[in-house]
C-alpha cells in the first residue's frame, strides 16, 4: 500500500494541489488526508461528480493548472456529460486527473449494486477516450505512474484517470471532524419513525447506512421487509423513486428516508416533488452533515437551511427535529396534514460497528415490494 501523504505530496511536487469530488469508501483514507491537510478552497466536496467536473474546469480556466476529481466508479455516469461536452479534446480540451474507486472489480466479491459498475468501469473510460492506469500499491511504481500521467496531461491537455483498487492506500483516520450537537443516533431516529408508520405505508430508503439500519430495525421488530424499497445504489434518486410510487398510488402513504449527502446530490428532485404536490408524500432527511457511509467527510448539510429550501420549493409542511421527543411530536402532528411534507431530522454521526447488510437480494426486495403494492 502507499501512504496518502506520499500520494498527495508527489502530486503537489508536480504543481497539482486542487481537489474536488464525492468521497468514496476505497478513497476514504486519501480523502481524509486531503480534508485534514488542505484548505477548504482546495478540497471542495461537490454535490455530485458532474458538478465536480464543472468546478475543476473552472479552476483550470482560471489558473491553467491541473485539478483532481475523485469519485467512486458509480459516479462515472455523472461525469459522462462533462467528459463528452466540456473537457473533451473536440470541445474545450481541459485536463483533469480522475481518481476512481473501483468497487465491484471483476473477480472480487462486492455488494450487488457494484457488480455491473465494476464490470464497465474501464470500458466506460475506453469509450470516452480517457487514458488510464490502475494505480500501483508499490510506492516507486506509483511515483512513476504519477509522473507519466502529469506529463501526458501537460502535453495533450486531456483528462487522465487513476483507477483505484481496494487497499491501495494505507489507513488514515480523519481528525478534522464536524460533529453535530444532536443527541439522537440515526438508527434511533429511524426506529422512532418506523414505530408510527401506517399499515399501508411504503418506505423508499436511500443508499448506505440508512437502508442497512432500516432493514435491521424491521427484523428486530419482526416486521415484513416487503413494505420497503432499499435503494442500495443510485445515490440521490430515492426521493424520485418514492415520488413515482406516490403519484401512481395516491391513496397510499409513501415515505422517503433520505440522507443529507443524497438529498444535496440531486436537490433538483425536491423541486419536482414539490411541484407535483403529492398529498401522500413525506420526505424525511436524516442530516448529520457528513458522507457517513464512506469515511465521514463533511457535506454542507448543516451549513444550509434545508427546511427553508423545502419551503421555498413548495413543500406544504416543513419541520425540523433534533431530539426524540421533538421528532415524536412532529410525526404525530404531521399525520393529519397533506403533503408534500419534509421533516429534517438532525442526528449525530456514526453507526453500530456490528451493523449488518440486507440479507435479501435486490430482486427479492423488488418482487416483495411490488407484490405488496398490488394488494
Amino acid at each position: 500500500m502507499i501512504s496518502p501523504q506520499f500520494f498527495i505530496d508527489h502530486l503537489g511536487s508536480h504543481g497539482i494541489d486542487f481537489y474536488t469530488g464525492v468521497p468514496d469508501s476505497l478513497l476514504k483514507n486519501v480523502c481524509a488526508y486531503i480534508t485534514d491537510t488542505l484548505p477548504r478552497d482546495h478540497n471542495i466536496i461537490a454535490a455530485n461528480e458532474g458538478g465536480a467536473m464543472g468546478i475543476a474546469a473552472g479552476y483550470h480556466l482560471a489558473t491553467n493548472r491541473i485539478p483532481v476529481v475523485y469519485m467512486q466508479n458509480s459516479g462515472e455516469g455523472n461525469i459522462i456529460n462533462p467528459l463528452a461536452s466540456l473537457t473533451d479534446p473536440e470541445v474545450y480540451r481541459i485536463p483533469v486527473l480522475l481518481l476512481i474507486g473501483w468497487r465491484g472489480r471483476p473477480g472480487f466479491h462486492d455488494e450487488p449494486q457494484h457488480v455491473k459498475q465494476g464490470k464497465v468501469t474501464t470500458g466506460l473510460l475506453n469509450i470516452m477516450g480517457i487514458n488510464y492506469t490502475v494505480l500501483s500499491k508499490d510506492t516507486d511504481t506509483a511515483a512513476k505512474q504519477i509522473t507519466a500521467a502529469v506529463e501526458y496531461m501537460q502535453r495533450t491537455n486531456e483528462c487522465y484517470a487513476f483507477v483505484i483498487e481496494k487497499e491501495t492506500f494505507e489507513p488514515y483516520t480523519l481528525t478534522n471532524h464536524t460533529d453535530t450537537t444532536c443527541s439522537m443516533s440515526r438508527e434511533d431516529a429511524i426506529e422512532c419513525v418506523v414505530e408510527t408508520l401506517e399499515t399501508d405505508a411504503v418506505v423508499v430508503s436511500t443508499t448506505g447506512m440508512i437502508s442497512r439500519e432500516l432493514f435491521e430495525i424491521r427484523g428486530r421488530r419482526g416486521q415484513d421487509h416487503s413494505h420497503d424499497f432499499l435503494t442500495v445504489g443510485s445515490m440521490g434518486h430515492a426521493s424520485q423513486i418514492a415520488l413515482g410510487i406516490a403519484l401512481q398510488q395516491p391513496g397510499r402513504h409513501v415515505y422517503c428516508f433520505d440522507g443529507d449527502g443524497a438529498a444535496i446530490m440531486h436537490m433538483g428532485g425536491m423541486a419536482i416533488a414539490a411541484s407535483m404536490q403529492p398529498g401522500n408524500f413525506t420526505h424525511i432527511v436524516f442530516n448529520n452533515g457528513a458522507h457517513d457511509s464512506v469515511g465521514g467527510q463533511p457535506t454542507v448539510g448543516l451549513d444550509i437551511d434545508l427546511p427553508a429550501v423545502a419551503r421555498a420549493l413548495g413543500y406544504k409542511h416543513v419541520y425540523s427535529a433534533d431530539n426524540i421527543g421533538g421528532l415524536t411530536d412532529i410525526i404525530s402532528r404531521a399525520k393529519s396534514e397533506d403533503g408534500p411534507k419534509l421533516i429534517q431530522v438532525c442526528v449525530k454521526k456514526g453507526n453500530r460497528k456490528d451493523l449488518g447488510r440486507p440479507t435479501t437480494t435486490p430482486s427479492q426486495n423488488k418482487e416483495a415490494l411490488m407484490k405488496f403494492l398490488m394488494q
